[in-house]
C-alpha cells in the first residue's frame, strides 16, 4: 500500500542541506518512519544519491539492538563516512538510544552529514525536545491522513486504517492501539500512579472536544460526578502529558481587540477522530464538535497557529443595563502576515441562526477575512458585510480554500 505524504515529503525536501538535524514528530503510527524511510529514501534514489551515502538505522528492529549503544552507533555511522560527498543519515525510533541527543548533536558540524530523525515516546515527542539540539533542531511535525487523503470523521487518518477492510477491525485495531501504545507509553514515561484517576480524565476531555475547560473546572467535575478529589495541578500535569504525546492539542484563548492572550480556559482537541472514537467506545455521534475538531486540525496541517478568539462586547440586559459579554470566534488562524477569522457552524437553516454565527465575526473591526465554515453543501459566497460562507467539503478538499 503506497499512500502519499506530498505536503510532508516536501517540507524534508525543502530542509535538505541545511545545517540542521530534521526531527519529524507526531502521534505513535501516523506515518513518520514511513515517510522518512520509504518516501524521503526514495526521492534520495531517484534524485541520483547512491545507496552508500544514505546510512538507515531502524534502532526499534532488535538486529539492530547493539547500536542503541551511543558510542556503538557514533562508530558505525562514521565507518560508512568515507568520502567528501554528502551522506544522508536516516534514524528511526533514536529515543531507543542512550543519550541520543549527543549522538545528533556530534553531526551538527559535520559538513557532509544531513540528519533525519524520528522518535516515539514522550520524551522525544515534547515541545522541548528541539532545544536539546543547541538551537539547531528543525522540526517537521506529521499529522495523520487529512480528509482529501482519506474519509476519518469516524475512523481517523492513521494510515493502518486503509487496510482494514470492515468496521469491527478498524474499531478494534485503534481500540487496542489507544490502550497498549499511546496509554501505555505515557503512563509509563511519566509513572503515573493513580491510573484510574488519568484515565477517567481521557474519557471527560474525550467526551468533550471543543469545550472550554481548565484544571480548576475538570477538579470540580471528579468532585461532583465522580465523588474523588483530584487536586488541579495534577490535572494540569496531566493535559501536559497528553499534549506532549500529541494525542490531544490545546488551543487557548485570544482577545481580538485587547490583542493578548487570555490564560484560562482552554480547548482540547485529539489530533485524531478514530482515537477519540474508539477512546468513547464510537458512542457519541455529535457532527457539530466533530467538525470544529476536524477543521482544527485541518488548519495545523496547513501550518496556521491556531486560537480560540474571544470579542469583548457590551450589551443590555433584560432591565435595559449595560453588561459586559464576551463573544466566541471559534479559530484565529495565523500564518506570517496572514489571519482568519473561521467559526465552524454544522447547520445555519435559520435566519436567527446565521445571525448568530456571524455575530462575533462582525465585531472584528479590521480587514482581516471572516469565513463560516458549514456541514452542508452549498456554493461558496460572501455576503454584504464581507463574511464567507463556504462548506466544510470545499475547506478540506481545496487547500486554497480560504482564499476564496
Amino acid at each position: 500500500m503506497n499512500i502519499k505524504r506530498d505536503l510532508y515529503l516536501q517540507q524534508l525536501i525543502d530542509r535538505r542541506h541545511n545545517g540542521m538535524i530534521k526531527v519529524v514528530t507526531g502521534v505513535r503510527r501516523c506515518g513518520k518512519s514511513y515517510l522518512v524511510f520509504n518516501l524521503f529514501n526514495n526521492y534520495l534514489k531517484s534524485n541520483g544519491v547512491d545507496d552508500k551515502h544514505i546510512i538507515k538505522v531502524n534502532l526499534e528492529n532488535r538486529r539492530n539492538r547493539k547500536l542503541r549503544n551511543p558510542d556503538a552507533l557514533l562508530e558505525y555511522i562514521d565507518a560508512q563516512l568515507i568520502d567528501q560527498d554528502m551522506y544522508y543519515i536516516l534514524l528511526d525510533e533514536v529515543q531507543l538510544v542512550d543519550e541520543f541527543e549527543d549522538v545528533l548533536n556530534s553531526y551538527l558540524d559535520v559538513p557532509n552529514a544531513d540528519v533525519y530523525v524520528t522518535g516515539s515516546n514522550a520524551r522525544f515527542l515534547s515541545k522541548d525536545v528541539i532545544t536539546e539540539f543547541r538551537g539547531r533542531g528543525d522540526e517537521v511535525k506529521i499529522y495523520p491522513l487529512s480528509f482529501a487523503e482519506d474519509e476519518y470523521m469516524t475512523f481517523g487518518g492513521l494510515p493502518l486504517i486503509l487496510s482494514y477492510k470492515t468496521q469491527e477491525q478498524k474499531s478494534a485495531y485503534l481500540k487496542n492501539l489507544f490502550e497498549e501504545t499511546y496509554i501505555k507509553d505515557i503512563k509509563e514515561r511519566y509513572q503515573i500512579r493513580h491510573e484510574e484517576e488519568f484515565e477517567e480524565l481521557l474519557n471527560i476531555i474525550s467526551s468533550s472536544i471543543g469545550s472550554l475547560t481548565n484544571p480548576t473546572k475538570l477538579s470540580k467535575t471528579f468532585q461532583s460526578v465522580k465523588h474523588v478529589t483530584v487536586n488541579p495541578e495534577t490535572i494540569k500535569y496531566y493535559l501536559e502529558y497528553l499534549c506532549d504525546s500529541f494525542l490531544v492539542s490545546k488551543a487557548m484563548r485570544y482577545d481580538v481587540k485587547g490583542k493578548k492572550y487570555i490564560d484560562t480556559p482552554s480547548k482540547y482537541y485529539f489530533s485524531d477522530m478514530g482515537l477519540r472514537n474508539a477512546r468513547i467506545n464510537f458512542r457519541q455521534d455529535e457532527k457539530t464538535h466533530i467538525m470544529e475538531n476536524v477543521i482544527y486540525n485541518e488548519l495545523l496541517i496547513r501550518g496556521f497557529n491556531v486560537d480560540v478568539g474571544v470579542v469583548p462586547v457590551i450589551i443590555r440586559d433584560e432591565n435595559g443595563k449595560q453588561k459586559r459579554s464576551q463573544l466566541e470566534i471559534d479559530f484565529v488562524c495565523n500564518q506570517g502576515s496572514k489571519r482568519y477569522y473561521i467559526q465552524s457552524a454544522f447547520r445555519m437553516n435559520s435566519e436567527s441562526k446565521e445571525q448568530h454565527e456571524q455575530a462575533s465575526l462582525t465585531k472584528v473591526n479590521d480587514s482581516f477575512k471572516k469565513i463560516i465554515i458549514t456541514g452542508e453543501e452549498s456554493l461558496v459566497h460572501r455576503n454584504d458585510q464581507g463574511i464567507t460562507t463556504m462548506s466544510i467539503y470545499d475547506f478540506l478538499l481545496n487547500p486554497n480554500a480560504l482564499e476564496l
